[in-house]
Parts: structure tokens; sequence; C-alpha cells
């Protein structure tokens, strides 16, 4: 296609051709222009050369009336082309003839349409008139310029356009006597045109500006006329300019929005509807700037830095991202701002306001996001700063006070950083949030800081208490509940002092820090007490054990050895007595050094009442444990009741009684132990009596050799069966006992008399030593089976309730 790109804008029929249109601006690249570009139609009657001017005047190619082939219909519709070689771009439109054949008397409708469309969208308009019509009433100038003007007042607010008359084959009249004859035709039309009621008194002028030019005949004087058009060309350039050819321009559209504003007024003039320029433009401008707006939020949305950004803030912060987020908005506004710089000021301020809301709602969620990894990298950096802060041994407020300070600080910066400058985004609620995490982990590190420091000082007055305490109890006199208050008293005092320094750091109020010391204090107590409570379900074997103690050891600690000479009566009342006194001491708990007399109620209830010498008074002393709580003792300090008091004490009573029985059963022993020799006057008689006996002995010395053997028989039968050790338990079981044991014994030392008799004579050393240290042996072994196989002796009625 030629650089004219002739297009047919409308047809015959009226239709407008929106595809050639949006091809022919692509093609001339109208687009690219913006405000600098000037619209040029041409009326006149038909077959009067209109075309033929165009194509000379601006090196256009529209289609010319052949001469040779008669006067007919050369242009149907309205074309349109670029004028070549102008500046700035020029486009020219070509209208169908006025006055033609072809439409006949019907065409006055397209006509004034086609003459109300170009008035519409021209910026110069050129009324194409025979030279020999002007002072003529009938004329064909005359219906042509009522067109004009009648059109111009369906206008309301029409912009000031200019009128080029163009008068052909001028003849030899001068133009300066022939434009003011036209002129007062203009005037005369102008005044005779109906007007609006708002512009009966409006002069001609407010509404053109009205050129008069004049060119000689093309057929007669083809160089003449080419040389009159040249000059006429020249006007053109730069006609857009301030003082150009061109008028005011008040209703000029953008270059990218013509085509749509050409096809929305030819819609409206079809339509038969008054066209309002302003109204039109505010459309074209809303329609356009609205179009423009969309393209550039889909360019947005579809920008490789935008779609990089966002995916970045998906995976963590980013840095710099209020600039680079503002760099890509910047660019999309600017890239609105000049494409919509020509539209309606009103408009394009709307549509880029609605442009810029948009952009911001579809970066606010990342741009939340941003705030949240800010927030969480803040806390973060918080929670290390903190916790190191502790490990260095900072006070904890303090450290507090200055991390939090830092890291919010921080947040802010970062904020700053992020912030979009087309945006009055609010951060305060981000970082009200920070502020309220940061203040939770303040207060649950306090919290564990607190329970850790507590922990630890409970700690320490459990290994401080328990173990004395436990001492002290198992131990039982006068001084132990006086040396617990002591010990309860020093190491809670070291305690409260350690917890109150540590606290020191935590600015904490008063009363919550005399909560967290008493708390201290009282945990220290109920330490002591639920060791007292421990050793008091423990109480009857503690009794036990140190009745045991005493009973069985001497005042050095060396175990008791029942000779017959220990008062057991004494030693058993001794250490019942101190086992009372473990029981008493036992019973209550006694750590506000009041004074009580449960010593004295045990001891007169349970220690100097007998059950033989029972009276009155020890009755009713007695009756005084059926108790279950201690006489001016609160509950809460009773560790064992009266009643329970008694019950372990006869429980008490009843398993130690073994123990005394058995040191009576070993008196007893010992004693007949120590007497095996017969009375005196037996030893007498047998003296006496056995005197004939004796000196047959010294008469018979063989005699003596006899006895000796059977000495030495008997000898090793009283060793080997342990015949002392027998009879130890009473005279029955001991020949019970010796009548199982004396065959086998008998046989047992004949077999080794037998054993040595064989032996060689070379080992008959080796033999009487193996034989003398068995027999050893043998009496080491009958002796201790002697002593620990007797049984207890027969129970002695004495005594025991001391």
């Amino acid at each position: 296609m030629d650089a004219a790109c002739s297009t047919q804008l409308i047809d015959g029929d009226g239709v407008f051709n929106v595809s050639g249109v949006d091809h022919f601006i692509k093609e001339v690249k109208l687009e690219e222009c913006g405000l600098s570009y000037a619209v040029v139609s041409i009326m006149g009657p038909q077959s009067s050369g209109k075309s033929t001017l165009l194509n000379h005047l601006f090196g256009t190619n529209f289609r010319e009336m052949d001469a040779f082939r008669g006067r007919s219909q050369t242009t149907k519709g309205i074309w349109i082309a670029r004028c070549a070689g102008i500046e700035p771009c020029t486009v020219v439109m070509d209208l169908e003839g006025t006055d033609g054949r072809e439409r006949g008397e019907d065409d006055t409708a397209f006509e004034k349409q086609s003459a109300l469309f170009a008035l519409a969208v021209s910026d110069i308009v050129l009324i194409n008139m025979w030279c020999h019509d002007i002072g003529r009433e009938q004329a064909a100038n005359k219906p042509l310029l009522k067109t004009v003007f009648q059109v111009m007042m369906r206008l309301f607010s029409p912009r000031k356009t200019t009128l080029m008359f163009v008068i052909r084959d001028k003849t030899r009249t001068p133009l300066e006597n022939l434009e003011p004859v036209l002129r007062e035709d203009i005037q005369k039309i102008w005044d005779s045109v109906p007007k609006p009621q708002a512009h009966k008194e409006t002069p001609l002028s407010d509404f053109f500006n009205v050129e008069v030019v004049a060119l000689s005949s093309y057929e007669e004087k083809e160089e003449q006329f080419k040389e009159q058009v040249y000059n006429l060309r020249q006007r053109f350039f730069q006609s857009v300019a301030p003082g150009g050819l061109a008028g005011d321009r008040r209703g000029v559209v953008p270059a990218n929005a013509f085509a749509f504003s050409a096809k929305q007024m030819w819609q409206v003039i079809k339509d038969n509807k008054d066209l309002d320029l302003p109204a039109h433009k505010v459309m074209v401008a809303t329609v356009r700037c609205e179009e423009i707006a969309n393209e550039k939020f889909s360019s947005f949305i579809a920008n490789e830095n935008w779609r990089e950004l966002e995916e970045a803030v998906q995976s963590g912060p980013v840095s710099g991202f209020g600039r680079k987020l503002n760099s890509i908005l910047q660019s999309s506004l600017s890239e609105y701002d000049t494409e919509a710089t020509y539209f309606e000021e009103s408009v394009r301020s709307s549509k880029r306001q609605q442009l810029q809301e948009k952009l911001l709602q579809l970066v606010q969620p990342t741009f939340q996001d941003v705030l949240g990894h800010l927030r969480s990298g803040a806390l973060e950096n918080f929670k290390n700063a903190f916790e190191k802060a502790l490990n260095a041994g900072e006070g904890f407020s303090s450290s507090a006070k200055s991390c939090a300070q830092s890291c919010i600080s921080k947040f802010d910066k970062g904020c700053e950083e992020a912030v979009i400058e087309q945006a009055n985004w609010d951060t305060s609620k981000t970082r009200e949030k920070l502020e309220r995490d940061i203040e939770a982990h303040i207060s649950s590190v306090r919290a564990a800081k607190l329970a850790e420091l507590t922990t630890l000082y409970e700690s320490k007055l459990n290994v401080a208490l328990s173990g004395p305490v436990e001492a002290l109890l198992d131990g039982a006199n006068d001084e132990t509940w006086p040396a617990i208050r002591k010990l309860l008293r020093r190491e809670g005092e070291l305690a409260v002092y350690g917890l109150s320094d540590a606290l020191s750091g935590f600015e904490m109020d008063e009363e919550t820090r005399s909560k967290m010391l008493g708390d201290l204090e009282n945990y220290a107590r109920g330490i002591v007490e639920t060791k007292a409570k421990e050793e008091a379900g423990r109480v009857l074997m503690r009794m036990k054990d140190r009745f045991a103690t005493i009973f069985s050891h001497d005042s050095d600690s060396m175990p008791r050895v029942w000779t017959g000479k220990e008062d057991i009566r004494a030693i058993t009342k001794m250490a019942r007595s101190a086992s009372l006194k473990l029981l008493s001491v036992m019973a209550i708990i006694r750590l506000d050094d009041e004074l009580d007399n449960i010593e004295k109620t045990l001891t007169l209830s349970l220690f100097n009442s007998t059950g033989n010498n029972a009276t009155s008074k020890s009755i009713s002393t007695i009756d005084s444990l059926a108790s279950s709580t201690w006489e001016q003792v609160a509950p809460e300090k009773t560790l064992i009741t009266p009643v329970q008091c008694k019950s372990l004490w006869r429980q008490f009573k009843n398993e130690t009684e073994y123990t005394v029985t058995q040191a009576i059963s070993a008196q007893e022993a010992n004693r007949r132990n120590n007497n095996w020799l017969p009375p005196p006057w037996a030893i007498l008689a047998l003296v006496v009596l056995g005197f004939n006996e004796f000196m047959t002995l010294l008469r018979n010395p063989l005699w003596l050799l006899v006895l000796f053997v059977g000495y030495l028989i008997s000898k090793a039968l009283w060793v080997q069966l342990n015949i002392s050790g027998e009879f130890r338990n009473g005279a029955l079981p001991g020949l019970l006992s010796l009548s199982t044991k004396f065959i086998p014994t008998v046989m047992n030392l004949l077999k080794k008399l037998a054993e040595e008799g064989q032996a060689p004579p070379t080992n008959s050393n080796q033999s009487m030593n193996s034989t003398a240290q068995s027999e050893v042996t043998t009496n080491g072994e009958s002796s201790s089976s002697s002593s620990s196989g007797s049984s207890p002796a027969k129970n002695v009625p004495i005594d025991t309730s001391a």
C-alpha cells in the first residue's frame, strides 16, 4: 500500500469501517502522534474537483473523476488518507459531494450527517466552490453553506474551526474584489440560519476562522494551478502550532483515540442525536483512559521484575523492597501518563487514581508478607539477642528493654525501606503485634527464669534441710526441734537473701517480690514438715532401733555380754525411756517454739503405769490418750495422735519383749555353764566312799592305764557329742539328741583309728599332726555349735513392764 494509505472511513450506506480504520492508523503510525496531528476535510458540490485538489495539495491518491466518461459521482461516503510530506501528521478526509443526482432528493440526510461529522472531527474544513457562483443568490454554494451552518448549531459547545473557501477556476476578477462579496454572502447565510437561543447574538467569528483562497483552472492553466496549490500547501505545515492554520482544537482527542472517537461520533450522528463535543470528549477520554489503565495493569502483572519480586517475598524478606516496587509502580503509572496525557484532565486523573488503587490492591498482600517477614525476623533477632544478653549476665529487665528497643528500631527502619510512596498504608498494627509478641516472649522468659530461680533455691533448701532434719529426728531428744528451728531459720534466710538478690534484676513490683520470698520461706517450712511426717511414719521402726541400740550396747557402744551380772530391768527401762522420748519428739511439729506437755503425758500414760498395779489414777491417765488431738496443739501440727501413740507403744512393747526374754535366757544359761562342779558335800562323800577303790588303783597301776584310756575316750566323746551344749536346753532334749548322735560318733572315731593304724610309718608324724589338728577343729566347731545351737531357756516370770 502506498504512503497515503487511502482508506474508506464510512461507506455509501453509512457503515463505519472499523477494521479498515484500525489498519490505517497502524500503517500511518497515528497512535504515536499524541495531540500533534491535524485533520483536514473537504466539502463541495459533486464533481467540483475535490479529490483532484486533495491529491495535488496533500499528495494523496483519492480517486478522481474521468472527464472523458462524463460527470458522475466519484467519491462515495467518506474516505481518509495521510498527507504526504507534511508535519505534523495531517489526515485528510474526502467527503462525498453534495447535490449529487445519484442520491437524488434524498441526499440531504447523508449530506448533513457527513457535514456534521466533518465539523466535529476536523481542524480545517475546505469548502470547494466555483468562482462563477459567488454573488449569486441561488448558486450551489448557498445550500452547502446553509448545511454547514445548520449542523454547526447542533454542536452545543462547538470548537472553533477554520473554514477555508477554495475558489476554483478563478476568473480575471481580483481576489481582493471576490473576497468581500464572498464574506458578505457568508454573513447573510449565517444571519439567516436559525440558531439556538443561547447563540442568537453570537457572531460568526466565535465559531469559525474564515479563510479565502483562489485557484486557477486545473484544465486550462495547469501549471499556474500547481504553483498556487504548492503555495497553499506551505500553509498546512505546523498547522497545529499557535497561530497556525488550525483552529483552537478544544475538542481534539489524542491520536490513539481517534478511531474510537470517530466511530462514536458517527454512531451518535446516525442515531440523530445532538452532539455535545465536551461530553463526547469526556466519553472518549473515559473509554480510552480505562483501556490504557487496563493495559498497564495487565502489563504490571506480567512484568518480570514484579514476578521475581513477588516470588522472592514468598521465601523471605527482600532488601530494598519498597524501592524496587516503587520503581515498577512508577514505571507503569508513567507509561499511563505518557499515553493518556492528551485526554481530558479530570478523566485522566480519575482513571490514573483507579489504576493506582488497583495496583496497590494487587501488591498489598505482598507488602503485608514483607511486613510479616520483618516482624518475624525482628522477633527472632530479639529472642537471640535477649538470650545472649542473659547468658552474658546482664540484668533481665535492662536486657529486655534494650533488646526490645533495638529490634523495634530495626523493624521501623525495615518498614521505612519497604514503604510504598504511592500508598499511605499504616504499619502501626504490625508494629503493635511485634510489640505484643516481644512482650509475650519477655513474659514467658521471665516466668521461666523465675521458675528456674525458684527451683534452684528450692533444690538448695532440699539439700540443706532434708538430710540434716532426718538426722536430727533420728537422734530425737530435747534439743532436736530447737536445732531444727535454728537450721530452718539459717537456711531459709540464706535462700531468701540469695533469691532476693537474684530478683533485683527483674524490676518486679514489691507485692510480687514479697510473695515469691514468702513462698520460698513457706517451701522451706514445708520441707521440714514433710520430712517430719515421713519420719513419723517410720517412728515404730526408729523406736525399735533405738531400743535395740541401747539395750544391746553398753555406755561405750560395745555389745553387751549377758554374764548374769547385768540389771536387765534397769537396762530395759532405760531403753524404753529413750524410745518413748523419740515418740514424744515425733508426735507433733514444733517449729513455733511453743511449750507442750506431750512427753509428760506419754510418760505418765505409757511408761509409769503397770498392768498389775493399775490404780484409778493411772487408768484415768491412760484414758487421756483416747483422743485424736493433743491438748493446746493445732491439728495441722499433729504428726501422731494420742490414740496412735497408745497403739504404737503397745506394738513396740510386744515386738521388743522377745529381745528382753532372750537376754534373760542368756543370763540363765550362763549361770548353768559356770556351775558344772557338784556341791562340796557330794565331793566329800565321793572321797570317803571311794577310798577303797583309790587304794586298789594304787596297788595295781594297770588300772591307771585303763582309766587313762577310758578318760581319753570319754573326753573325745564329750567333745564330739558336745554334751554340755546338748544339755544346755534341758535334760530331756539333751538325752534325745545324744541318743541319735552317740552311735555315729563312736563309729566315726573307730574309723579314724583304723585309718591311722593302716597308714605308713613315714607318715606317722603327719597323721598325728592331722589328727591333732582335726581334734582341735572338732573341739572349736563343737564349742561353736554349743554356743550357737543353744535354745532359749524357759521364760522366767519377771516383771518386764518397765
